[in-house]
């Protein structure tokens, strides 16, 4: 019976059984006229998730890693200088995949816990007088640590440094969970992946890109082929894709932008903020710390939360598994072994939350943290009672 447990991992999500049936199609004709009909759509409804009216929704057979790759071998060329800061696992892997493609990393070291330091960003620019940097890289959810950035702020930084570079962001694991405004602030490629608020499968890299960064493609030498985004939108204009697309999630795709809708965007943001509350609330009656440092950085999809000194995270969310059957996030990089994931986002209620404090709980205990059963979960039960009758109130 394990597998009717929820994840509490922070991607890949739990699918709703709705999505999953509709990703159970028969293979079909991609290159038959009547393609258009649903793909079209689908790229129309993205871009309304990614905040943009003047930019233009593409989608890739891969994980968010082939949208990294996609944004920057179609915008820059070998030799180029890109300026980013490492404060977690999947920046850092960005950073690693740009140095593999040649590119000149300025690297600002931050603590894991940190966000994107726009100040930092504005110093570098500032002090760029060449324009040698031609793209700034920014992880608005970083996973590893539970920390959401502020991009309108560094899209601010960049305008004070009156800085002419790219801004391609990370949205992987926060698009279609939290807030996100590419327009209103200056994004020029946003990357994100069919795994996460989407609530699919992996196996679809969503992009949206900007008229700049169209512009910048023309000049960009980075060898790409699979990922090119001439291909792309050439094919996309007739309704059609350059080689053969995955089928069942376009499908399950257009299935989740309607799901979406039906919820409306701001009642969706408002969930996962509540829900997240909620594990807060919990994370503080067990007396444990977040790893991100202050309220204004804590992630709407997920929360990184350190054990107490002489405790292994790793041991706790085996155990978990192994016990309980549900599993948890590890900690990643600099976190494994400090500090566990619990993941918020997708297809997720208040009950379904509960049972997964209940579990950590439970293996805390089990293990001789020192926590009391069932405190986190009476915080998170009493807040998401206020929370809700407060909603009641209000509506009424």
């Amino acid at each position: 019976m394990s597998d009717q447990n929820p994840l509490f991992i922070p991607g890949p999500t739990n699918m709703p059984d709705r999505l999953r049936q509709a990703m159970m199609v028969q293979t079909r004709d991609h290159r038959a006229p009547d393609f258009a009909d649903t793909l079209l759509p689908v790229l129309d409804g993205c871009k309304k998730v990614f905040g943009t009216k003047e930019g233009h929704a593409l989608t890739f057979p891969a994980s968010g890693t082939g949208g990294w790759e996609a944004a920057i071998t179609n915008t820059l060329s070998p030799g180029d200088t890109v300026l980013i800061a490492r404060y977690g696992m999947f920046s850092h892997r960005w950073i690693d995949m740009c140095d593999r493609h040649g590119l000149d990393l300025r690297i600002i070291e931050c603590d894991w816990g940190a966000g994107a330091p726009a100040d930092a960003f504005q110093k570098a620019l500032t002090e760029d007088g060449s324009h040698a940097i031609k793209a700034v890289l920014v992880t608005h959810n970083e996973t590893a640590t539970g920390v959401v950035s502020d991009i309108a702020a560094v899209r601010r930084a960049m305008e004070a440094a009156d800085h002419p570079g790219l801004l391609l962001v990370d949205c992987v694991s926060s698009l279609a969970s939290m807030p996100f405004k590419m327009d209103d602030w200056g994004v020029d490629i946003a990357v994100s992946g069919s795994q996460k608020g989407f609530m699919l499968a992996t196996g679809m890299a969503i992009l949206a890109v900007s008229p700049k960064a169209l512009a910048a493609m023309e000049r960009a030498k980075l060898p790409r082929s699979f990922f090119d985004f001439r291909d792309m939108l050439q094919a996309n204009r007739n309704g059609g894709y350059p080689y053969t697309p995955p089928l069942q999630l376009i499908h399950g795709l257009r299935e989740s932008l309607t799901m979406l809708e039906e919820e409306g965007l701001e009642t969706v943001y408002a969930r996962h903020h509540r829900l997240a509350e909620g594990v807060r609330r919990a994370v503080a009656a067990w007396g444990l710390k977040l790893v991100a440092q202050s309220p204004d950085l804590y992630s709407d999809t997920v929360s990184a939360i350190y054990v107490p000194e002489g405790f292994d995270s790793n041991t706790l969310t085996d155990h978990a598994f192994n016990a309980y059957d549900v599993s948890f996030g590890v900690g990643l990089g600099q976190m494994s072994g400090k500090a566990f994931r619990i993941g918020h986002l997708g297809a997720l209620t208040e009950v379904m939350v509960l049972a997964g404090l209940a579990t950590i709980e439970m293996a805390m205990a089990d293990l001789e943290y020192p926590v009391r059963l069932g405190s986190g979960v009476a915080a998170a039960q009493e807040y998401f009672r206020m929370s809700r009758s407060h909603s009641l109130q209000s509506a009424a």
